[in-house]
This record gives C-alpha cells, sequence and structure tokens, in this order.
C-alpha cells in the first residue's frame, strides 16, 4: 500500500528511497535545512525517485503549515550539533505532528542520547502527553547504561496501533539485539521524567 510520508531532515535520503522501493507510489515529501546536503547527495548519489520531493525549509515551519491529517507517517531525523534540536522537541510540535497525522498515522524519531538517557526519558514523556500509544526501540546496551547511541521512538495517535510484538521479535533477533519498551516497561523507563515544553526551551 502506498504510504503519504513527511522526512523532517534529509540526510543520505536513504530512508525515502527504500520507502519509493518498498512502497511504490509512495507521495513522499523531505524537509532539509541545509542547502550543502541537499546538493551533495544530489552529485554523489543516484536521482532521486520522482515521488519524493526534497525542500529547503525548516522542520517545524513544514509540520505547522500541514494540513490536519495529511500524512501516513511522519519521520523526524533532525540535528544540529549531533542533537535534537529544542525546538522540534517539545510538545507543542507534538502536537504539531499529531494534527498532521491521520488518526492511525506514525510518528517516527530517531535520537542520540548517552547515560543516564534524560533527554530520551524528557523525549518519552513528551510523546506520552500527547499520542495514544507510544515505545521505544533500542540497543540492549544503551538501555544498561553502558553506551552512547541511537534511539528510535514511536507513536500513533490510535491506541494499540503499534506493532509491539512484531517489533520487539525483529529487534531481538538482530545481530546487535535490541530492546522494545512499551506499556508497564516504558512507564519504568520514564518514571519521573516530565514533557518538555517550549516554556521550559525559553
Amino acid at each position: 500500500t502506498a504510504l503519504t510520508a513527511l522526512h523532517l531532515g534529509g540526510g543520505a535520503l536513504t530512508l525515502p528511497r527504500w520507502l519509493a522501493r518498498t512502497r511504490p507510489g509512495s507521495a513522499q515529501r523531505v524537509i532539509e535545512r541545509d542547502p550543502a546536503v541537499v546538493e551533495l547527495v544530489r552529485r554523489k548519489l543516484p536521482p532521486l525517485p520522482p515521488e519524493v520531493v526534497v525542500t529547503i525549509g525548516d522542520a517545524r515551519e513544514a509540520v505547522s503549515e500541514a494540513p490536519s491529517g495529511t500524512y501516513d507517517v511522519v519521520v523526524a531525523d533532525v540535528y544540529r550539533a549531533a542533537r535534537m534540536p529544542p525546538h522540534v522537541a517539545a510538545v507543542e510540535f507534538a502536537a504539531q505532528v499529531a494534527r498532521a497525522l491521520r488518526p492511525d498515522g506514525l510518528y517516527l524519531i530517531n535520537l542520540t542520547d548517552l547515560p543516564p538517557l534524560a533527554h530520551t526519558r524528557a523525549q518519552v514523556a513528551t510523546l506520552r502527553a500527547v499520542f495514544a500509544d507510544v515505545c521505544l526501540i533500542a540497543d540492549r546496551r544503551m538501555l544498561r547504561g553502558r553506551r552512547y547511541g541511537n534511539v528510535v521512538l514511536a507513536a500513533s495517535p490510535a491506541a494499540g496501533r503499534l506493532p509491539v510484538v512484531r517489533l520487539a521479535t525483529r529487534v531481538a533477533a538482530d545481530p546487535m539485539p535490541g530492546t522494545v519498551l512499551h506499556g508497564a516497561t516504558l512507564d519504568a523507563f520514564a518514571a519521573g521524567a516530565l514533557p518538555v515544553t517550549d516554556a521550559d526551551l525559553g
């Protein structure tokens, strides 16, 4: 089934290419703030499928301007100095993403963190303040406080939307086994963490 997707942050455009191949006909918009990144990708990598449109712009502005219920998937892979910029890390931004998604849509965030994963815990609390269903996927060593790395958060406005069992099976079989936290295990992980708001960011 073709999807309508918004990618916040382009990188090498690997995920849009993968989605174009696995879900032919998917309409995809990519927002990248750095023109140099876009130019480098265009010069060094094969041409993009025509249904992938790349725009230079700001992630928060793109989401706020999107009509309600536009996207099946929103992917945030936005970095500034190896960190998620504050203006896309707050409840207010998450609420705009939820508005731009269809009722059973998915919001996926790729973020980096290091022990004790305070940023990740705050982002879990932030998403839970807006979305009905949230889960976390990470390398087990990260969750044990042993390394810096990437965490993926998935959220949906629809309760029970996330394929948690299937995800857990897949990541457990990875060469570097991962873990999915959801429900009670996510409660324990994020205990005491507070949602981030625009006011917190000054």
